[in-house]
C-alpha cells in the first residue's frame, strides 16, 4: 500500500477506492492504534470506498506525531488535499471520532459526512493512564487494553490488534495522543454541525460509555444513533459484521 507524499509529510495508507464516481469514506483510528483498528469487515465495505490512514507516527507512517486534534487534523487535510478529495465522509473511532468532529467544525467544506464511533464531543482520559504511560508503560497498556475489549473477546484478536499494536507505538506517542483527548472538548460547537451522521457505540463501552454516544445523538441534528448491544470500547473488532451493516444500511441512505 501506498506512502502518501503530503504538504503534512507521509502518510500511509491503505486504499480501498474502487469507484472513482464514489464518495470516499476516510477512516481514522484511535489513540496508539493503527488502520487495523478497523477490521477488514468495515474497510472493504464497497459501499465505503474507503481510505484508511496510519496516522503520523503510528503503524507504518512515519512523523512525530502530535499533541493536539487540531493537528491531527490538518494531517488529514493534507492527505485529502494530495489525494485531490475535495469532499469525504470522515469515519472516526475514539480519538478519530475527535478528529472527525473537528474536520466538520473547521473544514466544513471538505466533509458532507460523519461516522463517529466508540467516541464523544468530550475526550477525558483517567488520570492512571496519563501518570503511568511515560513511566510504567507495558503495564498501562494492559488497562488500556483490559478497558477497550470485552472480557469475552477473541484473545488472538485482543493480543495482535489490541496489545502489540498499542506497545508497538511508542510510549510518547501515546501520552500525547491521550493528552490530546484530555484536553479535546467540543460540546458547544455540536450546534453547527448539520450533515448526515452516523453514531455508533456500545452498551459495555467502558472507554467512552453510552451516554457519550447518546449526548451527540442529542446535539447533533438529524443523526441516527445505533447501540451494539454488549459492544465494548472495539466494537467493531468484536462484531465486525455487525458494525459493518449498520455501517452499509447507512451508506446506502446516503443523500
Amino acid at each position: 500500500m501506498p506512502v502518501v507524499e503530503t504538504a503534512a509529510g507521509s502518510i500511509w495508507i491503505e486504499d480501498n477506492r474502487r469507484d472513482s464516481s464514489a464518495l470516499p469514506t476516510l477512516m481514522i483510528h484511535g489513540a496508539g492504534g493503527s488502520h487495523l483498528h478497523f477490521p477488514p469487515e468495515v474497510r472493504h465495505l464497497p459501499e465505503a470506498n474507503a481510505v484508511v490512514p496510519d496516522l503520523s507516527a503510528h503503524g507504518d507512517s512515519p512523523g512525530a506525531g502530535h499533541a493536539t486534534i487540531a493537528a491531527y487534523a490538518a494531517d488529514m487535510i493534507a492527505l485529502l488535499n494530495a489525494l485531490h478529495i475535495d469532499q469525504a465522509i470522515v469515519m472516526g473511532h475514539s480519538m478519530g471520532g475527535a478528529i472527525a468532529l473537528t474536520l466538520a467544525l473547521d473544514y466544513p467544506q471538505r466533509v458532507c459526512g460523519l461516522i463517529l464511533m466508540s467516541t464523544g464531543a468530550k475526550l477525558s482520559v483517567h488520570s492512571d493512564i496519563l501518570s503511568g504511560i511515560t513511566t510504567e508503560f507495558m503495564q498501562v497498556a494492559k488497562t488500556i487494553i483490559d478497558w477497550q475489549w470485552h472480557v469475552n473477546a477473541d484473545k488472538d484478536l485482543r493480543e495482535v490488534i489490541g496489545y502489540k499494536t498499542l506497545i508497538g507505538t511508542p510510549a510518547q506517542i501515546v501520552y500525547n495522543d491521550y493528552m490530546a483527548c484530555n484536553i479535546f472538548d467540543v460540546r458547544q460547537r455540536l450546534s453547527e454541525i448539520h450533515i448526515p451522521t452516523l453514531i455508533i457505540g456500545g452498551t459495555l463501552d467502558k472507554l467512552t460509555p453510552p451516554k457519550y454516544s447518546e449526548y451527540l445523538h442529542q446535539h447533533i441534528a438529524d443523526s441516527k444513533l445505533a447501540l451494539i448491544e454488549d459492544g465494548a470500547h472495539m466494537v467493531a473488532q468484536e462484531q465486525p459484521h455487525v458494525v459493518a451493516g449498520v455501517i452499509r444500511e447507512w451508506l446506502l441512505e446516503f443523500p
